[in-house]
């Protein structure tokens, strides 16, 4: 379960430790986009350095694309006991992810570490990545969840992002179908771009919640907060859960199979069996918050 995923330039040590220290559930250690290509390789060296560094969340690092001649030394320096995973960019076909898999399990078994010890997230971000996310889903089974990537997509599409975001209601909707059709986690959501909005930022976060998404991608440490909570069951979701299972569970030990509760709303197999995923999404995030505290 990944509410909150930060992303922080891996050249600049100052936001690196800072995004060490905070409540987001993974951390994105960055070697692509936000890094110039002069930097690239001291950037490769402060990563394997601060992954090195006491941290609250997960470690992933992301890397440059196949295309551009970068990944293998990028995932080569960066490799080691202390990480949790690679984020690919530009995923388009399987292929990608087989690509950088066999890498991945040479270099685990180099290091005499088990074979699938890290997680391999693809960042679908055009047509391309999107029209093939079911292959891409079912591509390795390292691959635990896709994520999608708005910005890149808007352009390759020659569309404007907008705050109703309906020019990314397919591309969204259709990573969440194939990842449900190939048995992965609920995919995470792109960032939303304008740091100083956070009235838009929530709506870019409902909108994602109801699409069905697990969390986000978020690029300052003020959005941090705000996804964890949107991603997790509030009070009165787990407390109406409850009574729609224990209503539910009386109603069955006398032969019913659909109820009406109070509200008038009806219950039957489909909407109980959501009320336990929302129980058993409580716990897992309580269980998170012990391991942190």
């Amino acid at each position: 379960m990944l509410r909150s995923l930060l992303f922080a330039p891996a050249n600049v040590t100052r936001r690196v430790d800072k995004a060490l220290g905070l409540n987001a559930d993974a951390i994105i250690l960055d070697l692509e986009d936000s890094v110039p290509i002069a930097e690239k390789s001291m950037a490769r060296t402060l990563v394997a350095e601060a992954l090195q560094k006491p941290r609250k969340g997960l470690a992933y690092v992301r890397v440059n694309a196949l295309t551009t001649m970068m990944t293998i030394d990028d995932i080569n320096a960066v490799i080691c006991p202390e990480l949790d995973g690679i984020m690919l960019t530009k995923v388009e076909e399987p292929v990608d992810l087989q690509k950088a898999d066999w890498l991945i399990e040479h270099l685990e078994e180099k290091q005499s570490m088990s074979a699938g010890s890290f997680d391999l997230i693809p960042l679908v971000e055009n047509a391309k990545g999107v029209h093939n996310a079911y292959e891409i889903a079912r591509a390795v089974p390292r691959v635990k969840r896709l994520c999608f990537g708005a910005v890149d997509y808007s352009a390759d599409l020659g569309v404007e992002l907008t705050e109703q975001g309906s020019e990314l209601f397919y591309a969204r909707s259709h990573l969440v179908n194939a990842s449900r059709a190939a048995g992965l986690e609920p995919p995470i959501d792109t960032v939303y771009p304008n740091v100083k909005n956070p009235e838009g930022f929530k709506k870019d976060i409902q909108i994602a919640v109801n699409l069905g998404f697990q969390g986000k991608l978020v690029l300052h440490p003020d959005q941090v907060e705000e996804a964890n909570k949107s991603f997790s069951p509030s009070e009165e979701e787990i407390e109406y859960s409850k009574n729609v299972i224990a209503a539910f569970e009386k109603a069955e030990a006398q032969g019913h199979a659909a109820i009406t509760m109070d509200n008038g709303k009806f219950i039957d197999y489909p909407l109980v069996n959501r009320a336990r995923r929302v129980l058993e999404l409580a716990d897992k995030i309580a269980q998170m918050d012990e391991r942190e505290s």
